[in-house]
């Protein structure tokens, strides 16, 4: 034992975890980053000589670095109910009302707080020790991400306070900060830079702060998580016989135990106050460094909300008012067309760069002929623009008061912008098609590019910069030119040096171990998506059987319709396709299905389908198609008149339990699910 060692440990640990409440709980900077990373350092080398030394919540737990294979799934101590939301005045008074009722006119107050846009979860610390975080999950039980939670510096290691219950768990939000999103996708975009030039295939940046932060920490690498700089904000306090009475001491021992808590929520007295904050936060809430979409409206005092009580998916005693998107007017300047892998050409609507949700919006989709018709678009209109769900512009309606007396109408164009082909809209579909599929340079391009992507051949090392290139120089016309190329046309190509040009040979070598799903998928058959070219492929065994099947036939696999049938039978009865299949064998590609014995646990659902909508207790989905497939039964994608169960788990989707009950489909829960197989 080496007291000195020991000591030095618990100093320097003590001294850094100071730091990092000053700076992140204090915003306060005591020493500069350089000198905070050499005590880092310092500390770590310390505890990798002397591991016996290291304690439970040493900051070096900060910088990550567990590499967990899987999640375990772990049951909550108290159910992590959903909030019922509204986005109405009106609906928050008449929530006012219900709980006015229900206290039998006893006076009360509400705490008002913002609603984050980002990631629930609970945090378990045990004799002040933080031991577990649990995400929400279906609100009965979560993923363990513990690993990865400690990566978060305004999430306490470890609580210190003379007031501090043995046992107690916090309710929180992990969010990625505005300033943290920016600067990744700055550096994805520094990195796709470097990849093109290489002619590796680019990353797709991330697409919002919310969704980055649910999949970063569910990353199995917690060295990764800790990069990403997350944050976190806390709004509740759970326990056995905790010592507060009111909602808001809470938030004050949370502060007061060094909890990142949001400095302006606010007590008020009536219904009124609460809409009131509401307004102001409206457009005040877009200076936060981070995302939020709400105001949450809940009791105070908790002796009450024992008195209210919940619903069986949500506490009577809160209520969450949702802001609705954010419109803005701004000028049309121009609407361009892009040409899609499948000929499809989609209207883009470019707009003067106007401020919506936190962002600069500079472009906004059109969808379709039909759309620009029901707009009525005219050259330089005043337009609103809209972010759905706050994430994709959209255009809603047209100021026309403003509208300049000579002003043109915008006519949908008639002729392929890429190539001149005349475009064709079949029957009963708003899009049009350039049929010009094999002669469009936007539609060879990316049928390559879909054909190398992750999900279909998965050949990294092609990229779209590559395949622009490759196409320029004529070396690319077809996805089976990629087994054609030789190192000294690669090296022909810009920037392609020895490595890079040995690496895309090998990508592309790889690629003909790809099982045939994905050689189908690849293909770019039309309606011919990830999910249905596995049920082609599991259920005709090999490209042969496809490809002489009737539309019949084909009907019979599952979830084929007539549509999908007539686009597979039109596409293998094409001269040119059944060159590339043959220039595909030859390559060496795999076309047939690789069987590996099913498990059969029983006969039970033989001859029924079923579709799958919610989160389950005692089942994740894959689980739960997996069990359906092996009691006999099949899994459809989407409610059709094919369809014969829906199993509804928690906050399944109210799109398809519609249609479910408009054609009299059966939708049971997952108890009776579970009565069935047994």
């Amino acid at each position: 034992m080496n007291p000195t060692t020991e000591l030095k440990i618990k100093q320097l640990s003590e001294k850094i975890n100071h730091y990092n409440t000053q700076y992140y709980q204090n915003h306060l900077s005591e020493i500069s980053d350089e000198e905070f990373d050499k005590l880092l350092a310092e500390l770590q080398q310390l505890e990798k000589q002397h591991p016996q030394y290291a304690q439970a919540d040493s900051p070096t737990q900060r910088v990550g670095g567990t590499v967990a294979k899987e999640f375990v799934q772990v049951r909550h101590r108290y159910p992590m109910l959903s909030l019922s939301n509204t986005y109405s005045a009106e609906e928050l008074q008449e929530f006012d009302e219900r709980v006015a009722k229900g206290l039998e006119q006893q006076p009360y107050q509400y705490i008002c707080e913002m609603k984050y846009d980002g990631v629930a979860i609970s945090l378990i610390y045990e004799n002040g020790n933080l031991t577990k975080a649990i995400t929400r999950g279906d609100g009965e039980q979560g993923d363990d991400v513990t690993a990865n939670v400690r990566t978060i510096k305004t999430v306490p290691l470890r609580v210190v306070a003379a007031d501090l219950p043995a046992y107690f768990e916090v309710r929180g939000e992990i969010y990625l900060p505005r300033e943290s999103f920016d600067k990744i996708n700055a550096e994805i975009e520094e990195e796709n830079v470097m990849r093109a030039k290489q002619g590796r295939k680019t990353l797709t940046p991330l697409a919002n702060p919310r969704n980055a932060a649910s999949g970063t920490i569910k990353m199995l690498d917690s060295g990764v998580v800790a990069k990403r700089n997350l944050a976190c904000f806390v709004y509740d306090l759970l326990g056995e016989n905790l010592p507060f009475r009111t909602h808001e001491e809470s938030l004050q021992a949370l502060k007061k135990w060094q909890f990142n808590v949001f400095d302006d929520n606010r007590k008020v007295s009536n219904i009124g106050d609460a809409i009131a904050y509401i307004a102001e936060w409206e457009t005040k809430r877009y200076e936060l460094p981070l995302d939020t979409d709400g105001v949450v409206v809940k009791l105070n005092d908790k002796a009450q909300r024992e008195q209210l009580g919940f619903t069986s998916k949500s506490p009577r005693w809160a209520i969450a008012y949702k802001y609705k998107a954010e419109n803005e007017p701004t000028i049309l300047e121009s609407v361009t067309y892009q040409v899609g892998r499948t000929g499809a050409v989609t209207p883009v609507a470019n707009l003067k760069p106007v401020r919506l949700a936190g962002t600069t919006v500079k472009r906004a989709t059109l969808h379709n002929a039909n759309e620009i018709a029901r707009l009525d678009l005219h050259e330089g209109d005043t337009v609103f623009v809209e972010k759905s769900g706050e994430i994709i512009p959209k255009i809603t309606g047209v100021d026309k008061t403003k509208r300049k007396p000579n002003a043109q109408p915008i006519l949908y164009v008639t002729h392929c912008p890429e190539c001149a082909t005349l475009l064709v809209r079949n029957e009963g579909e708003a899009i049009f098609f350039c049929p010009n599929e094999k002669g469009c340079p936007p539609q060879i391009k990316t049928k390559i590019e879909h054909y190398v992507s992750r999900k279909a051949m998965n050949i990294d090392s092609v990229g779209g910069k590559t395949v622009e290139a490759l196409f320029e120089k004529k070396l690319l016309r077809t996805v089976a030119d990629l087994y054609k190329l030789t190192a000294e046309q690669i090296r022909s190509l810009d920037g392609f040096k020895e490595t890079s040009t040995n690496n895309l040979l090998k990508g592309i070598e790889n690629s003909k171990q790809q099982p045939f799903k994905n050689v189908l998928f690849g293909l770019g058959i039309r309606f011919v998506g990830e999910t249905v070219a596995e049920k082609l492929a599991d259920f005709f065994k090999n490209i042969d059987n496809l490809a002489k099947a009737s539309i019949e036939e084909l009907q019979q696999a599952p979830e084929i319709g007539e549509r999908i049938a007539e686009s597979i039978v039109a596409w293998f009865q094409d001269a040119d396709n059944q060159q590339l299949i043959a220039e595909l064998k030859q390559a060496g590609l795999q076309f047939a299905t690789t069987d590996t014995p099913k498990v059969i646990l029983g006969n039970q659902l033989v001859g029924k389908t079923f579709v799958i909508s919610g989160t389950f207790k005692s089942f994740g989905r894959e689980e739960l198609k997996d069990l359906i497939e092996q009691y006999g039964g099949k899994v459809l994608s989407g409610v059709s008149g094919k369809l014969n169960f829906l199993v509804a788990g928690n906050e399944a989707g109210s799109s398809k339990l519609e249609k479910a009950q408009k054609a009299g489909v059966a939708i049971i829960s997952e108890a009776e699910f579970k009565a069935m197989i047994e």
